[in-house]
């Protein structure tokens, strides 16, 4: 039987969280499935699987293959997973999870964005897989180069990596620009690492970057929240993020939160690897800027004004 400490064993966390993250991938039918259980998750354990069928205007097979596309053995089972989630979900918890209303005051505002900014961090480290992490890491510490694609939010979050792994003395390169990213992905080989960042995991100059440096040889790595997205296809390695949309929370604001979780998480990997080359380069960058932070180093400041 497969209950939700099966789903925290195998380190996809909450049975929602595996929901949202397949939900592109699923047949339409069976999203309206999807959709139906992500509304309100507590009502599945009280209602037959007829119930919940004709919520979703479809049958009791596509229900039924609805939980199995999302790793459970039926409805049963489904029930039982939902059930465990939410007792251990309490009503505050609910509250500021739901999504923020037109009347909500900034106090209420400040919680909820609060709220999902940590579950976020918590539903994206819990669901993220060590063994792929890991295998991603070897790839990336003994890496020639490194080309990082990412465009629109996910730009930022390939320049943090960047300039991350450009501080432990690694060549890293991010690429935002379509006819950059493709003229490095043309040059790269095996023995190089690329790496696709997309929430959606459908970004077109993204997944066209990630496939050309696949075809040169390069290993290749997908960081997206959606496990059966397109750049999937193309990736040796996928790493997911958990990362819930509401009205205001677009794609583009929540998604980095849970993308640079992985990102901190694959460099602090990446930097033991390299521990003593890594401790030195900090040391040598965070000493080559130190004249220009304010109040640092007023005798350096002092001999330039005199």
């Amino acid at each position: 039987m497969v209950t939700d400490d099966t789903f925290r064993e195998s380190g996809e966390g909450s049975p929602l969280v595996k929901i949202r993250s397949l939900l592109p991938g699923l047949a339409r039918a069976e999203q309206r499935v999807a959709n139906i259980v992500l509304a309100d998750p507590a009502s599945i354990a009280r209602r037959s699987i007829t119930e919940v069928a004709e919520a979703a205007g479809t049958s009791e097979t596509t229900v039924t293959r609805f939980c199995k596309a999302i790793g459970v053995g039926g409805y049963p089972d489904l029930r039982i997973a939902l059930a465990a989630d939410t007792a251990r979900t309490s009503t505050r918890d609910r509250e500021l999870g739901s999504d923020i209303a037109p009347d909500d005051d900034i106090g209420q505002i400040i919680e909820k964005v609060g709220y999902a900014d940590a579950k976020a961090v918590e539903e994206t480290a819990g669901q993220l897989d060590p063994m792929v992490l890991q295998r991603l890491v070897d790839d990336v510490a003994q890496a020639r180069r490194i080309d990082v694609y990412g465009v629109g939010a996910s730009a930022f979050v390939a320049l943090d990596l960047q300039q991350k792994l450009h501080r432990i003395g690694l060549t890293c390169f991010a690429w935002s620009d379509t006819h950059n990213a493709l003229t490095s992905a043309a040059v790269l080989r095996e023995g190089d690492v690329a790496i696709g960042i997309s929430h959606t995991g459908a970004t077109a100059e993204t997944v066209e970057a990630l496939r050309e440096a696949r075809r040169r040889g390069a290993t290749t790595a997908a960081l997206t929240n959606f496990a059966r997205s397109p750049i999937t296809e193309v990736a040796s390695h996928v790493l997911t993020t958990a990362v819930r949309e509401t009205t205001y929370r677009s794609g583009a604001m929540a998604s980095r939160i849970g993308q640079l979780t992985v990102i901190d998480c694959l460099f602090i990997g990446v930097a033991q690897r390299h521990l003593d080359q890594a401790k030195s380069a900090l040391e040598a960058t965070y000493e080559a800027v130190g004249g220009h932070r304010l109040g640092s180093r007023p005798d350096r400041r002092r001999q330039k004004e005199t």
